[in-house]
């Protein structure tokens, strides 16, 4: 497996590719363009200088998360035709530049969601927080609001133009059904993998986070059957997922050793992060220490090993540790300590296997 770290480019990220280069095995920057206008083509130009950035430092620019999916489409509103096209024409320029895989996701309006994104945890350090009473407590409205008042830093998924028309968007969602939303879904995948073939670019879904309705917003990918079906919406080899251990995790009911071992032919990327049950619905992110959590982070490494899983991982959100200033959940100091906790598990099945 790839060990890869996301980064959010010179003006939008605290992180330098020179600090990113001191972190042991990791070969490849998960990047994309924050600044772009969803549905818009991305201008070549800018791809070229990302990726020279990226590649100058000795990473490799293979996977781009975040090349995210206009209302439009996901609407199936008549206007979706053009968005697509754009979509398409800018896979045609990632291609160019080197990209195999686009992580992207499906959820109506709001990307992920959390109600506080600097919890203190017992050792002062401090990580992402999902309460749901409070945001069943919440208008859209008010939770645009916290999110922005919790970070200085713009954030992938709540883009400016989407939530300063968030009224009019949650009044065309009030008629669409989940049922609508898996026929847009595959309208686009239809649309979009025919082109993803011939490009040799590999699609993988990430799952809604957390994985379940919210504001009465519909929500389909969120455990192992919706997994299934949005993989048979378009037989292909390069219609996948984004194996998101945090995501599925918060699922109580999802399996994720299961998971993995059942798709490992269909994760095209996997994001690692490890969260700890508060009561049914509630989680904080802790450490990638698997104790620290609920996820079992060793033995879903161990699939992915012993299955000689061949594409990209990453550490998912970390803490915020050591007085660092950063983006929630992407901090340098604590995704480091996880891939190097993800290292050493991997070494040891590896030790292990050699005999």
């Amino acid at each position: 497996m790839e060990m890869t770290f996301r980064w959010f480019g010179e003006k939008n990220d605290s992180i330098k590719l020179e600090d990113i280069r001191q972190i042991p095995n990791v070969r490849g920057i998960v990047w994309t363009l924050l600044d772009q206008p969803v549905g818009e083509i991305w201008p070549e130009s800018e791809i070229a200088k990302e990726v020279e950035k990226i590649k100058k430092k000795g990473f490799h620019p293979e996977v781009v998360e975040s090349l995210n999916i206009h209302e439009d489409i996901k609407l199936g509103k008549t206007s979706r035709d053009d968005y697509i096209e754009k979509y398409i024409k800018t896979m045609d320029l990632l291609s160019k530049h080197g990209v195999k895989v686009i992580c992207y996701n499906f959820m109506p309006v709001f990307d992920w969601i959390r109600t506080d994104l600097e919890k203190p945890l017992e050792d002062n350090s401090t990580a992402m927080h999902y309460e749901h009473k409070i945001l069943s407590n919440m208008t859209p409205a008010e939770l645009i609001k916290n999110m922005k008042d919790n970070t200085t830093f713009e954030l992938p998924g709540w883009e400016k133009e989407k939530l300063d028309i968030i009224q009019e968007l949650f009044a065309e969602y009030r008629s669409v059904t989940k049922e609508d939303l898996w026929n847009n879904l595959k309208y686009f995948l239809d649309a979009v993998i025919p082109r993803a073939e011939e490009l040799d670019i590999k699609l993988a879904i990430h799952p809604d986070d957390p994985p379940w309705s919210l504001f009465e917003l519909p929500r389909i990918i969120s455990d192992k059957n919706d997994l299934k079906k949005v993989i048979n919406l378009h037989p292909s080899t390069h219609n996948g997922i984004t194996f998101c251990t945090g995501s599925l995790g918060a699922n109580r009911e999802n399996d994720l050793e299961e998971i993995a071992g059942e798709f490992i032919d269909k994760i095209f990327f996997a994001h690692i992060r490890n969260i700890r049950y508060l009561n049914e619905t509630d989680f904080i992110e802790t450490s990638h220490r698997e104790s620290d959590g609920n996820i079992p982070i060793v033995s879903i490494i161990e699939i992915l090993q012993k299955n000689n899983y061949k594409y990209y991982i990453r550490p998912d959100h970390g803490r915020q540790i050591w007085n660092e200033k950063c983006r929630p959940g992407y901090g340098l100091y604590d995704r480091a300590l996880g891939i190097m906790y993800l290292n050493g598990i991997i070494d040891h099945i590896i030790k292990e296997e050699k005999h």
